[in-house]
């Protein structure tokens, strides 16, 4: 059995915990978040810390589970199945991690279209929400 590595195994912790608590320390302050429904990489631990506090809430329900993943020497995809309003989500994480076991850079993909339908409203809604939270800086 292939060993977990460090970044992953937090990763995993913080989704188990559904809690965001801990990403100011798993993140690096460089990394880079990328995903399916904004066409631009979005950069810095706050934004990234953002946009994974909103898939967060939005992904990980009742039905969310990770089935499978691969390791690289300081990278991994783990791929995930979840439900959202009966509308069946597939799709892959692929993070990045330095050496010192902070996530650099973290792309989500997911399938089919019409998840990423519905998931992209939700996500709007949440991170509007986070945005209004954290003031007006943003952050």
């Amino acid at each position: 059995m292939t060993t977990v590595p460090k970044a992953i195994a937090q990763w995993h912790r913080l989704v188990t915990a559904r809690s965001v608590e801990d990403l100011d320390d798993l993140l690096a302050e460089e990394v880079v978040f990328q995903s399916p429904a904004v066409h631009t990489p979005q950069a810095g631990k706050a934004v990234t810390k953002r946009y994974l506090s909103a898939a967060l809430q939005v992904l990980d329900n009742d039905s969310f589970h990770y089935v499978g993943e691969w390791y690289g020497q300081s990278s991994a995809v783990l791929e995930f199945e979840t439900v959202i309003d009966g509308i069946q989500v597939n799709g892959v994480d692929m993070i990045y991690w330095d050496e010192s076991d902070r996530i650099v850079r973290f792309k989500v993909m997911v399938r089919p279209f019409k998840a990423l339908q519905t998931l992209m409203p939700r996500m709007a809604e949440v991170l509007q929400k986070l945005a209004a939270a954290a003031g007006p800086d943003g952050l």
